[in-house]
């Protein structure tokens, strides 16, 4: 099936962009929601996680102890190989479980990380960028997440460049500041155009 790689820093608005798809009847398939059903209680990568990293990165409830485990990725890029080791293979394959039962005229893969992990663009037919500037991202993630600016600053750090998400695009949607309804108008654009490219 004809599938759309969405993409966008943290902050982009990558989410509203993908509900706007998901009311044209479009299947949305999100990696990073499959990234927190893995790492769930009783998550496929829970039992690998404990053993790799040891009960304290376990919650009480057997999901991941995500607080300790983003303190330990961002201070050592070894651990953070580790869990991607883990992470990223069943992450992979549930992805394409969903793509393959994904119905309506093509499907939306939202992918926070495509332009960093390589090999996401050979993976979707057309990569769609949510762009915005650092200053909304950083606003954006301080009011949603009560992290302070420099805890914003070292995520955005480690992922790619506004400009190398631009530079990966096929399509880009600026949601820098701008009305829900134009937001509306620029993806009723974009999946007319979607449908007509998957000849749906």
């Amino acid at each position: 099936m004809f599938a759309v790689g969405l993409t966008g820093g943290i902050g982009s608005g990558k989410s509203t962009v993908a509900d706007l798809f998901g009311k044209h009847g479009v299947t949305l398939v999100d990696t990073d929601v499959i990234a927190h059903r893995v790492t769930a209680p009783q998550g496929l990568a829970m039992p690998a996680i404990a053993a790799e990293f040891g009960a304290s990165y376990v919650a009480g409830d057997g999901s991941l102890d995500r607080a300790r485990m983003r303190a330990l990725v961002f201070s050592d890029e070894t651990a953070r190989k580790r869990l991607e080791a883990i992470t990223h293979p069943l992450i992979r394959a549930e992805t394409e479980r969903e793509r393959q039962q994904a119905s309506g005229p093509y499907v939306i893969i939202v992918v926070p990380l495509l332009v960093e992990s390589g090999n996401w663009k050979t993976r979707v037919d057309r990569v769609l960028t949510v762009d915005c500037s650092v200053e909304t991202q950083i606003a954006r993630v301080m009011r949603r997440n009560a992290f302070t600016r420099e805890q914003v600053l070292a995520i955005i750090a480690r992922q790619a460049t506004r400009e190398a998400r631009l530079a990966a695009a096929d399509d880009v949607i600026d949601n820098d500041g701008r009305p829900l309804d134009e937001l509306a108008l620029d993806v009723d654009q974009l999946h007319r155009t979607y449908v007509s490219l998957a000849g749906a």
